[in-house]
């Protein structure tokens, strides 16, 4: 029961199921703000389509149905394939929405900025061309007087 214990308590542990309640939560918002507030006006703009009530009925109960909801109650047998699609499309802004609000934000707060260049080290003799420190007064290669 020890080593049980040292083993959920590690940080690593404790850090991972943090985080899958916090992203749990974060995709709860995420499929809110989808559903709620991005498909609307994404179905309005398609002449008003819901893709929720696109379906095929397989085995008919003997009635027309006017929704996916009715076939259902009715105990027909239906493909969902609007649902499917709607599934499709939330994933997609969803994964929009991760890649512009988060990842691309943090992977700039995180870069690395390049240090900024200190003064020359090194010159070029002018004789035979080889790189030398900018310090000498003969080029240790050509033994040019500098």
């Amino acid at each position: 029961m020890k080593d049980f214990k040292a083993f959920i308590m590690r940080g690593n542990v404790v850090d991972m199921a943090v985080g899958i309640i916090i992203g749990a939560a974060f995709g709860a918002i995420i499929t809110s703000l989808v559903k709620d507030i991005i498909m609307p006006p994404i179905g309005l703009g398609l002449g008003n389509v819901d893709f929720t009530n696109l379906y095929v009925v397989l085995k008919p109960a003997g009635v027309v149905y006017n929704s996916l909801a009715d076939a259902q109650d009715a105990g027909a047998v239906t493909i969902n394939y609007g649902l499917f699609i709607n599934t499709i499309i939330i994933f997609l802004i969803i994964a929009l929405v991760v890649f512009f609000g988060i990842v691309r934000p943090i992977a700039r707060l995180t870069a690395k900025k390049p240090a900024p260049a200190g003064p020359p080290t090194t010159k070029e003799c002018p004789y035979c061309k080889s790189t030398i420190n900018i310090n000498a007064s003969r080029c240790p290669n050509c033994t040019s007087q500098l």
